[in-house]
């Protein structure tokens, strides 16, 4: 009996997809919900399960062809012997010659050259990026799955789950270590894509001479960083690369977005010094109490759903000409990967606390660096937030995420000096942490008046940071 694979519907607005690789080649036998094949769309990444346990008896879509949804991918039989036992009924080898030659280890070369060609996306993997900066960061960025158990040289060749022989033979190519890799694969399962990823990570740089390489001054230690990351990108350096599926369906809507609306920013700078006075004194109680790290942008998120509650101009949608002023706030976070950007949303932010929103904001980060975030959750927004300063920018002007009206952008805190007036209204100067907020709005609807009131709000709001009742403090 015959089970076919077909492509599956990733989405509500899904209409085709993208074969990115195989897994399993013809002949080889496969387990019921064994992940047989990687797709792609303009949603998410994914693997697509078997409907039946047996073996793979004919590929119809090869890697890199998008087809529609519903096409037939490949057939499986699930009662038949599978094509390698019908080879060695009508041959006249020995038996000892086709074991041999069925259970043989492929050639270093055949196995990388088969795991590139099978997925592109692969190939195009560009270096790991830089790790947010630890205060500006999600607390996504600081889960960690459990290790998987360690592989030795004399078990290598074993069976294990969750890593195919070709995986593992590009792991010993690349000279990875597959026990210190996190497999963002179903249930756990170590890919092609997380050895690549962990090939191209740059080993970290040791100290010169007691001083950090994260210190600035220190140019011997940042340029060897920067060589490093320079080797690990040299396999695209000449080359021509197929955008991928998600790298296009950003392209689209960043241009869609841009023609929609008329856009333009406003900026302004935030004095955050009690705001960081407050995160240093409270956050390892905040960790032992709720389990996940407390960063800035739960309360950055805070404070701007308190005041969309108070300016609904900026927590609107244009439809036709009709204005829809949305009665909740679902807030859309930027999320950044190795495979584009990612909006997934905080459904009915403005009801979270700190707390609650620190831990929505790691398990949606967590999920979707993982490729395990529902395509559902990257939509539905009424507002968006995009944390730029994670990797040290000042600011930026971002683009509406559609059908938004506006988004904000935070910069990196920074200490700088500023002017402090005390009680007596003297003014001194003093090292202060600042930061800037930019809110880039459609002036179809906001007015440059209405933008700059809403992000008056935020800012005092932030500058006051009146949250010690929620952390406890």
């Amino acid at each position: 009996m015959a089970e076919i694979i077909k492509m599956p519907a990733l989405g509500e607005s899904v209409t085709e997809g993208t074969v990115t690789g195989w897994l399993k080649k013809v002949g080889e036998a496969i387990a019921l919900d064994e992940a047989v094949l990687e797709v792609s769309t303009d949603k998410v990444d994914t693997e697509v399960p078997s409907p039946a346990a047996g073996v793979l008896a004919e590929i119809y879509v090869e890697a890199g062809e998008t087809v529609a949804v519903g096409t037939e991918l490949a057939r499986i039989e699930n009662d038949a012997a599978s094509p390698a036992d019908s080879l060695n009924a009508d041959t006249d080898a020995k038996p000892e010659e086709n074991a041999t030659a069925d259970t043989a280890t492929p050639s270093p070369a055949d196995s990388i050259a088969e795991s590139l060609s099978s997925s592109p996306s692969a190939s195009t993997t560009p270096t790991t990026p830089p790790a947010p900066a630890a205060s500006e960061a999600p607390a996504g960025n600081t889960q960690v799955a459990p290790t998987a158990a360690p592989i030795s040289a004399a078990t290598n060749n074993s069976a294990r789950a969750y890593v195919t022989p070709i995986v593992r033979q590009l792991a010993k190519e690349k000279q990875v270590d597959l026990s210190k890799i996190e497999g963002s694969g179903v249930g756990g399962r170590i890919r092609r894509q997380d050895v690549l990823a962990a090939a191209a990570r740059p080993p970290a740089t040791p100290a010169v001479s007691g001083i950090s390489p994260q210190v600035g001054g220190e140019s011997a230690s940042v340029k060897a960083q920067i060589l490093e990351k320079a080797a690990a990108a040299a396999a695209l350096r000449g080359t021509k690369q197929k955008m991928t599926g998600v790298r296009k369906a950003i392209a689209r809507h960043m241009i869609s977005s841009l023609e929609t609306s008329a856009q333009l920013t406003t900026v302004m700078e935030v004095d955050v010094t009690r705001l960081v006075q407050l995160r240093a004194k409270a956050k390892d109680a905040f960790y032992t109490r709720e389990n996940t790290k407390l960063t800035y942008l739960p309360f950055f998120i805070k404070a701007a759903t308190e005041a969309l509650k108070a300016h609904p101009i900026i927590n609107a949608s244009l439809v036709d000409e009709e204005i829809i002023y949305h009665d909740r706030e679902h807030i859309g976070v930027a999320v950044d990967t190795e495979k584009g950007l990612y909006v997934p949303v905080i459904k009915n932010a403005g009801d979270l606390n700190i707390a609650g929103l620190s831990k929505a904001v790691a398990d949606l980060a967590a999920r979707t660096r993982s490729g395990k975030i529902d395509p559902a959750e990257l939509h539905g927004s009424t507002f968006t937030i995009t944390n730029t300063g994670s990797i040290g920018a000042l600011m930026d002007t971002p683009i509406i995420n559609q059908p938004n009206v506006a988004i904000l952008g935070t910069g990196v805190i920074h200490r700088a000096p500023g002017v402090v007036k005390d009680q007596d209204g003297n003014e001194t100067i003093s090292i202060r942490s600042k930061c800037y907020l930019c809110l880039s709005y459609d002036h179809r609807i906001i007015d440059g008046a209405d933008a700059s009131r809403y992000l008056r709000d935020v800012k005092l709001r932030l500058e006051e940071a009146d949250f010690s009742a929620e952390l406890g403090v």
